[in-house]
């Protein structure tokens, strides 16, 4: 959904950016509306901090315009310096003074204030986040989550229109980055921040964003809610970066393609005849102990906690199929009977 203009926080209109040969960045268009939390997601060097850095000013685009509450601030003849562009960034290793204490890492950002106005805008930020008995202590004294939060006060103090964060939970082990992730979105939520978070972390991008932007090779994949990118994925990269996935080849025919394993139903843009590749979550496979209309042989078992991964071989199939259930097979079990959950799968042509 685009926003409306009168929403519209930050608009990008094909911003493009190269490394001598190399492309980091290629014809980038995104709006995005007030208050929004983007998640930018993708593999690395395909361009999504590079976009983080042209937003913030740290870096020049080469083409195209970025336009910032209705006003340019980057584009062929209009540049705006950082620090007239009311952004705030979060820093993936937080870039806290080591000198300066918490309060006085907090002002740091503050010092084109008048000094009345500085400290208690630096009180009031300390009292949102909860860190008021950290403000004596110094970098070094504190722990990931509390340098991250102290991060994250230091670019809220100057009251930006923007907050930008790099990866900025990736520090922490996996319990306290979710909690620590939980928390700061919730405040960041509560007060309206419009925000642009990079992440490499798939299950971060679909559970943390309002929308999610999936880059490849400096470009925009897709752009959508989690849901939009996890169901309905337009492209078998969008499709696997977000989940694992059995492959199985097949023919389209007649608005269905053949496999080894069936027939599935899907209408393609494409001739009878044509080469087509289905993919099926592992999650979406049921089994059960005996003979079916499709059975197959149990390879391995691996016990996951929750859940049990099995591997699975199909006669006139040429790889084995991956399993993922929370039924509970018996030990001994060798002979299984599967079945895909209706209109699970996903389809996309080979052409």
């Amino acid at each position: 959904m685009t926003p409306h203009a009168q929403d519209r926080t930050l608009e990008l209109h094909n911003v493009s950016r190269s490394f001598g040969a190399t492309v980091a960045l290629d014809s980038v268009s995104l709006t995005i509306a007030s208050g929004e939390i983007i998640c930018l997601v993708g593999q690395s060097g395909c361009g999504k901090s590079t976009l983080l850095r042209m937003i913030a000013g740290v870096d020049r685009v080469d083409g195209g315009r970025i336009v910032l509450n209705g006003e340019e601030v980057s584009g062929p003849s209009r540049f705006v310096e950082p620090e007239d562009r009311k952004i705030g960034f979060v820093f993936q290793d937080y870039a806290l003074f080591p000198h300066l204490t918490v309060e006085q890492n907090i002002l740091f950002g503050l010092k084109r204030r008048p000094k009345p106005e500085a400290a208690a805008r630096t009180e009031d930020v300390i009292a949102h986040i909860g860190i008021a008995h950290l403000k004596g202590r110094y970098p070094h004294m504190l722990s990931g989550g509390e340098q991250q939060r102290v991060a994250l006060a230091r670019a809220l103090a100057p009251r930006p229109d923007i907050l930008l964060m790099d990866e900025p939970f990736s520090n922490l082990d996996r319990g306290l980055r979710e909690k620590v992730r939980d928390e700061t979105l919730s405040l960041l939520k509560s007060l309206g921040t419009t925000v642009i978070m990079v992440t490499h972390d798939p299950e971060e991008a679909l559970s943390a964003g309002d929308r999610v932007v999936l880059m490849k090779d400096g470009r925009i994949v897709q752009a959508g809610s989690g849901y939009d990118l996890h169901d309905r994925p337009v492209s078998p990269y969008a499709a696997e970066f977000f989940c694992a996935f059995n492959r199985i080849s097949g023919v389209y025919t007649n608005g269905q393609i053949e496999t080894a394993i069936g027939r599935f139903g899907q209408r393609l843009d494409g001739r009878d005849g044509m080469p087509a590749t289905v993919y099926i979550r592992p999650q979406d496979i049921s089994v059960a102990p005996g003979l079916g209309t499709l059975s197959g042989q149990v390879k391995s078992r691996t016990f996951l906690g929750e859940v049990e991964q099995l591997a699975i071989a199909v006669d006139g199939l040429d790889q084995v199929l991956q399993v993922r259930t929370m039924h509970r097979l018996p030990p001994q079990t060798q002979t299984v009977s599967l079945s895909v959950l209706p209109d699970s799968w996903l389809v996309f042509s080979n052409a």
